[in-house]
């Protein structure tokens, strides 16, 4: 379908294209059998101001949208989940920033993420805080001019690579949610370490370690917005990244739909293509029906977000949810499309397979996705009565 991109937006998306075909496909089998970090294609993704798109050009970014992100991160994922998995944090750690900074914060620490120079990870997830974000243990202290962190975070994206690091720490216990603030930290600042690099089922190419603090001090100044805002700061950050997950959904579906296609029309059966078969047709149609369907809500909700619309949880809950329930239905059907060759990892569809599984996880449960849609429909039909 035209989706009516602007001579920019088009651009984008080529370029994104460009690099995914040149660059990513090459390596991904690679990337992840060997659980390598692809430093080489962020590299690539910051020569070609991707790291700048959503940020404002005061702080030395393009000045575009969360709709432009989007664009650029379906074309890297119909390549490789574990690559965009690994652009795509860079944005969910900086939100927090651009969103709720200081100016000050952002004069320091924005310009160096627009130009690539330095990757940002986003600290939320605790080993008892996942779906439960109030559950978060770790402390952060006010110590005279320092605010002093203990705790540890589990399954952060880029952790260990990155540089900078939005951390949600509660500063009082006794107020649960509300009493949750957000805190930028930088790599190397004494008391804070990381732990092991993961070893996951997909997306193996981006690096998921454990964030460690022990009496680890920083500036008060670090502090994003004011105490007590850190649910506050979370909740809008995921707000504007599920989008982004959705764009994952589509991206890869896309691309096992394109693999599963092509061999479909090249395997023989019974002296035809296995696509001449109808049941064969029946499930191609229903891939490329539900990741149309996917693209065009993912689009429409990351443009309507890009509005300023100021509450977004029910459509972006219901872009991640959707796009990427249809990502793992549509890599399961590559396979079972592709037979045994799909089960081969000479072909890349199982590879396809085990990443998608990651997107109904993380950034909210599609468990978590449904309840947010339901209390935002409990809200909407109270308001009407």
């Amino acid at each position: 379908m035209d989706y009516f991109l602007t001579e920019d937006q088009q651009m984008i998306r080529d370029l994104a294209k460009e690099i995914a075909d040149e660059k990513v496909l090459p390596v991904r089998a690679e990337l992840d059998e060997k659980e390598e970090f692809p430093w080489d294609i962020m590299k690539t993704l910051a020569q070609s101001d991707f790291f700048g798109i959503y940020i404002p050009e005061e702080y030395g970014g393009l000045g575009k949208g969360g709709f432009e992100l989007t664009l650029v991160i379906e074309e890297l994922s119909r390549a490789c989940l574990g690559v965009s998995t690994t652009y795509a944090a860079n944005a969910l750690g900086t939100y927090p920033i651009l969103l709720h900074g200081s100016e000050e914060q952002k004069k320091k620490f924005l310009p160096d993420i627009a130009s690539g120079k330095k990757l940002v990870a986003f600290g939320l997830t605790e080993a008892n805080a996942g779906s439960d974000a109030a559950g978060v243990q770790t402390t952060a202290k006010l110590d005279g001019n320092e605010y002093v962190l203990n705790g540890t975070k589990q399954w952060i994206t880029n952790a260990g690579e990155a540089e900078i690091y939005t951390v949600i720490a509660m500063t009082d216990r006794n107020k649960g949610a509300r009493g949750a603030s957000a805190f930028i930290i930088e790599k190397g600042t004494p008391g804070f370490s990381f732990g092991k690099k993961e070893n996951k089922l997909g997306i193996r190419a981006s690096a998921t370690r454990e964030l460690v603090f022990e009496n680890c001090r920083i500036p008060k100044d670090n502090i994003i917005s004011k105490e007590g805002m850190g649910f506050i700061v979370a909740m809008k950050t995921l707000d504007k990244s599920r989008t982004g997950v959705g764009a994952q959904g589509v991206g890869v579906a896309q691309g096992a739909f394109d693999a599963a296609a092509q061999y479909a029309k090249e395997r023989i059966q019974f002296g035809q293509p296995v696509i001449s078969f109808q049941a064969v047709q029946h499930m191609l149609a229903d891939m490329a029906t539900s990741i149309e369907a996917a693209r065009a809500l993912v689009y429409a909700v990351a443009k309507f977000i890009d509005t300023g619309a100021k509450d977004v949880s029910k459509e972006s809950a219901m872009a991640k949810l959707f796009a990427t329930d249809v990502a793992m239905k549509v890599t399961v059907d590559a396979v079972q499309v592709m037979g045994g060759s799909g089960y081969m990892r000479e072909y890349p569809v199982e590879k396809m397979m085990r990443d998608a599984k990651i997107l109904q996880i993380y950034e909210g449960t599609n468990q978590i996705q449904r309840n947010v849609i339901g209390q935002a429909l409990i809200k909407e039909t109270t308001k009407k009565k």
